[in-house]
């Protein structure tokens, strides 16, 4: 038992490490700009990247798999996760000087219905139209999907 116990504590302290060093090598990467001049749809009315930080200095924005050609509504997944996202959470970002959103592919009203179904709280911001999804690698095209490992 004793070998199990000491194995274990070797085991999560270079988990640690590892994760430490992980986030010193994601602080020293480079800010750049975004040049691109991006439109949202949103709840109230077309918004640029600028205008979604509402204020504040970051932005944090979750994808919310939700395409346009999706039938039924949003990943599992990304909305049992999306799901804790409430009243309290935003609250707490923003007195931090952050603005959180959660963005799909799908056209805002589809996702304005999702989110009124849904009874969440979070501004929800589509991308429908716009090369936000690709040139940030959220989404492929359809040759890239052919080509992708499955």
């Amino acid at each position: 038992m004793a070998l199990r116990a000491r194995r274990a504590g070797k085991l999560e302290a270079e988990q640690a490490e590892r994760d430490q060093a992980i986030k010193r090598k994601r602080r020293e990467l480079p800010w750049v700009p975004v040049e691109k001049e991006y439109v949202f749809g949103t709840q109230d009315g077309e918004k640029t990247l600028a205008e979604l930080f509402d204020g504040r200095s970051q932005l944090l924005a979750y994808n919310i798999m939700y395409g346009p050609d999706y039938s039924v509504g949003a990943c599992p997944g990304c909305t049992n996760l999306a799901d804790g996202f409430d009243a309290t959470t935003l609250l707490h970002l923003n007195k931090r000087d952050v603005t959180m959103i959660c963005f799909s592919r799908a056209p805002i009203d589809r996702l304005t219905a999702y989110r009124e179904r849904m009874g969440w709280e979070f501004p929800y911001v589509s991308t429908y139209d716009t090369d936000f999804p690709w040139d940030f690698g959220l989404a492929l095209t359809e040759d890239q999907a052919s080509r992708s490992p499955r």
